[in-house]
């Protein structure tokens, strides 16, 4: 049976780092394996700043070029001692071509511009983790996930073509002589072999992907904590391991952005019933978190923290009800611009929505509603969703808090709140 693996950038941000994803790999070298790699590291942000320098024209275009070049060969550096090794010529192969297409000007496409340059940090990645388990004994074969993931040209949120993706899988992952397969998370590409992403954090959803191609016995993802918690430690003390979660309960977490998991993940696997395991690459032994069954699985409250919010209410000039025709030219810029919805509230005579903070979407939202409508908003918000709540967990959260917009349903209440302390932007 063949399994799923998949690793984030945080596993594999440095050179002790891709040994550990070594030792994690080492009890299933017999195993038929298709491991999914994220880019190192924070490197997807440095790529996204590189992306910014170049669409914009700034002059930290060279300084953000080198910062990426230069980390990943530190890690190649402390990896290969033999600098004849043939990583070293592949990786300066990518940077060569990325600095080729930074010499052109851009198109008037951001959104086709980040898929050409921010993909390219999981390919750098699994090219270096392939190269590595090889050196080490571990024979592996890299596959361009751009070639496999096939895919409309959404660019920064394509649409999986299904059927030729498994086509394309099937065709290429044959595990005969090959037991462990090597590919990136993330990313895709069209039929006109144009490379396109699936959304930030999609390396899950790309091992998803996969599992549903292979009929996968399991999926693993390795992570730098010991399963799903029930809030993130970042923000939350005292939180508490779920040994396992209903495949309905896993996507509702998802969906109001728990981040341990992408929100598109579970569904491919719910439906062919596919296992996925959260696990610890720190301590590989243990055992983690298991997605597995329609059963309620959730017996304690879980709490989803979503940072830097905009919360935009609009509002009819003529002090006239919010009605459906106006609902429709609403959505209609919000759909094309791409931006995702994390509340909406709809009342007489104002509609609002909370969404995350985008430099670029959000005044041009507000920019082509403004002839119609008048529109407010408030910066610096978070929006905190718990899932299974009580009174006395919306207390806790709610200390030194100005609610804003708050909505109840039977299992599940989302605030969305201003620190007392902060001064509105």
């Amino acid at each position: 049976m063949i399994k799923v693996f998949k690793f984030g950038g945080a596993s594999v941000k440095d050179a002790d780092s891709v040994k550990n994803v070594l030792r994690v790999l080492e009890p299933y070298r017999d195993e038929k394996i298709a491991v999914v790699i994220s880019a190192m590291g924070k490197t997807t942000n440095a790529l996204e700043r590189l992306l910014h320098a170049y669409f914009y024209h700034t002059d930290m275009l060279e300084e953000e070029f080198n910062f990426v070049r230069d980390y990943h060969f530190k890690i190649i550096g402390d990896l290969f001692p033999d600098k004849n090794h043939e990583v070293y010529g592949d990786v300066a192969g990518v940077f060569a071509s990325l600095k080729s297409w930074l010499e052109n000007a851009p198109s008037d496409n951001y959104d086709y511009e980040y898929d050409q340059i921010v993909s390219l940090g999981e390919i750098i990645s699994t090219k270096i983790v392939s190269a590595y388990l090889n050196m080490s004994g571990m024979e592996n074969l890299w596959v361009d996930a751009r070639n496999i993931i096939r895919t409309d040209n959404t660019y920064r949120d394509a649409k999986i073509e299904w059927d030729k993706t498994s086509e394309l899988v099937k065709g290429l992952m044959k595990f005969h002589r090959e037991k462990i397969y090597i590919t990136q998370g993330f990313i895709g590409g069209t039929s006109e072999n144009i490379s396109t992403t699936l959304g930030r954090e999609g390396s899950d959803f790309s091992a998803a992907i996969l599992a549903w191609s292979l009929d996968a016995e399991k999926v693993a993802i390795w992570k730098d904590v010991p399963g799903v918690l029930n809030a993130d430690p970042k923000y939350f003390d005292n939180t508490i391991k779920l040994d396992q979660l209903s495949y309905h309960d896993a996507i509702e977490l998802a969906y109001y952005g728990a981040s341990v998991i992408h929100p598109k993940t579970i569904k491919p696997l719910q439906n062919k019933k596919i296992p996925l395991w959260v696990k610890s690459f720190v301590e590989p032994k243990e055992k983690g978190t298991v997605i597995q069954s329609d059963r309620d699985g959730l017996v304690v409250p879980s709490f989803i923290f979503k940072m830097n919010q905009v919360l935009v209410t609009i509002a009819a000039r003529d002090f006239s009800f919010i009605a459906e025709q106006n609902l429709r030219d609403i959505f209609h810029e919000i759909s094309k611009l791409r931006i995702k919805i994390n509340l909406m509230e709809n009342t007489a005579l104002s509609f609002s929505i909370c969404t995350d903070w985008d430099e670029r979407k959000i005044p041009e939202l507000i920019k082509s509603l403004e002839d119609e409508f008048m529109v407010k908003y408030n910066r610096g918000l978070e929006l905190v969703t718990i899932r299974h709540y009580d009174q006395q967990t919306i207390d806790r959260v709610t200390v030194n808090k100005d609610i804003l917009l708050e909505e109840k349903s039977r299992y599940t209440v989302q605030m969305v709140m201003r620190d007392l302390n902060c001064v509105d932007e």
